[in-house]
């Protein structure tokens, strides 16, 4: 487990048992871009020094606000007295509907399988978020979501930080 972190954390993006490297990647850069740390729930379907991750030119200052953890266990021992929203297409309120604080946890799922029913059950989730689509059309990718929810968040907060 690794954990380079920055002094303080508007808000935060979970990644539970990511399975494409490109994908976090562009998350690992979106979060150096806005301010939010990335939380890395094992086990990853690669290994961090993944030659694509290398390949997406992350540099040493985008690693500085990640932190892993071997399990979903590990991480609420943690931070399981947080908010956590789990992002779920079997959400049953728009992300939009939510009025977020500094400090949120924001928990997307697998590329493949989405989040389980245990995570998105768990007592300690605040509630369960969904992004708008389309009626039968497929998740959209990972890292367009999170940037998706990301961005609402923090412009809630008035892009604290931005320049």
């Amino acid at each position: 487990m690794f954990s380079l972190s920055r002094d303080e954390t508007m808000l935060n993006i979970v990644l539970f048992e990511p399975e494409i490297p490109p994908n976090t990647g562009n998350i690992i850069r979106l979060c150096a871009n806005i301010g939010f740390k990335l939380h890395l729930i094992e086990p990853l379907g690669f290994e961090l020094d993944d030659k694509r991750l290398r390949r997406a030119g992350l540099d040493y200052a985008e690693w500085q606000n990640v932190e892993q953890y071997a399990n979903w266990q590990a991480f609420l021992d943690k931070h399981g007295q947080e908010r956590l929203f789990a992002i779920s297409t079997k959400g049953t309120q728009w992300f939009g509907e939510q009025v977020f604080k500094k400090g949120d946890f924001f928990i997307m799922g697998p590329e493949t399988r989405g989040l389980p029913v245990e995570v998105r059950q768990d007592e300690h989730i605040d509630g369960v978020l969904r992004i708008p689509m389309r009626p039968d059309s497929r998740s959209m990718n990972l890292s367009n979501a999170t940037s998706i929810i990301a961005y609402e968040a923090w412009r809630q907060l008035d892009f604290e930080g931005a320049v």
